[in-house]
């Protein structure tokens, strides 16, 4: 009886035991090599408004965290001075106009004089109307910029977006090429995934991806649209321009972790979409069954 007991005993044990290694070993697959990540951001293209032209505000018409349309007007700088621009502008053209008439009209006469008019006087009656006609281009070209000025002076939304950070206000000096409008690009939001540099040979593009935002229960599906060809060498002095990802804990050899860029398929209708929130990412290697998401 006491043999079945330990046999019992034993094989209970046994079991337990290769439960708890077939277990870790499903654990440490799915952590250690499955391309998934919680190190994700959901991003957007920040596009700064700078306006075209120099001058005091006159009208801000948009307010913060507003979204707004391509073309849409956000603010107008005072058109007062550009509208007197174009009436100058008019007037030397009108004037320009009426010189290049009379330069053709004696040109025209003294051609029509023949050998009674000398050559000298030819010449300077085509001198005349040449640099008529150069005046006239120089004045329809001021006209012409002094009129887009005056429609620069409308500063409009150059995307599809949302205004963030709004401090603007009526009465505030603008420079031209100065950004003064945060405008988030919408139709760029995307999810950027920071994936260990072993879990690259299974992310492939076009690979479909799981994505669950932090605090929010909708689930988002999108695809791998492109995969970083390079990322910062910390171990050189010199700066550069290629994406620099701080790894977790610097007493431990870590693998390096490479952007894989995302892009967003499937939203559900109420999901707060926000550039910067934090993103879990979960690749769906192609010809391979679904797998849950890390998160759940």
């Amino acid at each position: 009886m006491n043999t079945f007991k330990l046999i019992g005993r034993v094989a209970v044990t046994l079991i337990f035991v290769v439960a708890a290694i077939y277990v870790g070993r499903q654990l440490w697959g799915h952590y250690m090599d499955e391309p998934w990540t919680r190190d994700a951001r959901l991003r957007a293209d920040v596009v700064g408004i700078a306006p075209d032209v120099s001058g005091l505000v006159s009208d801000v018409l948009v307010k913060d965290n507003q979204t707004v349309k391509k073309g849409d007007i956000l603010f107008r700088v005072d058109r007062d001075r550009f509208a007197i621009a174009l009436e100058q502008a008019d007037a030397a053209l009108a004037s320009s106009k009426a010189a290049l008439e009379q330069a053709r009209r004696e040109n025209d006469r003294q051609g029509r004089l023949g050998d009674a008019a000398s050559m000298q006087k030819k010449e300077q009656a085509q001198t005349a109307e040449e640099q008529a006609e150069a005046s006239l281009r120089q004045a329809t070209a001021n006209r012409e910029l002094a009129q887009l000025n005056l429609d620069r002076s409308e500063v409009r939304a150059t995307v599809n977006g949302t205004i963030s950070n709004l401090s603007l206000r009526p009465g505030d000096y603008v420079a031209a090429g100065t950004a003064k409008v945060a405008l988030i690009d919408t139709d760029s939001l995307r999810v950027e995934g920071y994936f260990e540099e072993t879990k690259l040979p299974r992310i492939h593009v076009g690979d479909e991806v799981a994505i669950h935002l932090m605090g929010q229960a909708e689930k988002l599906t999108g695809h791998v649209e492109s995969i970083a060809y390079g990322i910062e060498d910390r171990e050189r002095t010199s700066g550069g321009l290629l994406a620099n990802i701080t790894p977790t804990f610097s007493w431990v050899r870590l693998a390096q972790r490479v952007p894989v860029r995302i892009a967003l398929d499937k939203v559900p209708d109420g999901t707060k979409l926000i550039a910067g929130l934090t993103v879990t990412a979960e690749v769906q290697e192609k010809g391979q069954p679904k797998i849950a998401s890390a998160a759940d």
